[in-house]
């Protein structure tokens, strides 16, 4: 199934600064979300950002934070982002199919945020290399739960050149260099 630009939306979920020291391949986690949002931006994809309880988690890690020009950041308390009416009402107007997922933790607000896009009609892609938790073996089964559930697995250089679909434009020069 070809994931395609003009049905796509991007979300990033709960990268936040107290829980993100905890979590497993954090530095590189956060450099490979920031290629991601950034690649989405060059392709003109919108972008939904959720914090789970900002006043205990903080908000969103400045190394994600510096390339979010002005995303409207959606609170929550569930842990699936669909569980939230001003999530569902924002993504439902986006009017997407596709919704290409980078966050945390894996396990938890990213697993049940894939099963319930599925749920309600959506097809989650998850960008596996943007993905990740406290402890490997969550993500790991967590990652093994969402394929067998329906979501597709990619990584972010993957996802990005399928969205591009053709070299020889200014977009493949700006994508190309955010990936080497």
């Amino acid at each position: 199934m070809r994931i395609l630009r003009d049905q796509t939306a991007g979300l990033v979920i709960d990268i936040q600064e107290k829980l993100f020291p905890f979590i497993s391949g954090n530095e590189t986690l956060a450099r490979h979300a920031g290629i991601l949002i950034q690649g989405l931006q060059v392709l003109r994809i919108p972008i939904l950002v959720t914090e789970q309880y900002t006043k205990g988690l903080g908000p969103t890690i400045q190394p994600v934070q510096q390339f979010l020009s002005g995303e409207q950041i959606i609170e929550k308390l569930a842990f699936s982002c669909c569980d939230d009416p001003v999530f569902m009402t924002t993504l439902s107007d986006l009017n997407k199919k596709f919704i290409v997922i980078t966050g945390i933790e894996s396990h938890v607000c990213v697993l049940q945020t894939a099963i319930d896009l599925l749920e309600n009609n959506f097809i989650p892609v998850v960008v596996e290399d943007c993905v990740s938790s406290r402890r490997l073996n969550d993500k790991e089964m967590a990652i093994n739960r969402m394929r067998r559930s329906g979501a597709i697995i990619t990584t972010y250089e993957s996802v990005l050149f399928e969205l591009l679909r053709f070299s020889g434009t200014e977009e493949f020069k700006a994508i190309s260099r955010l990936v080497k």
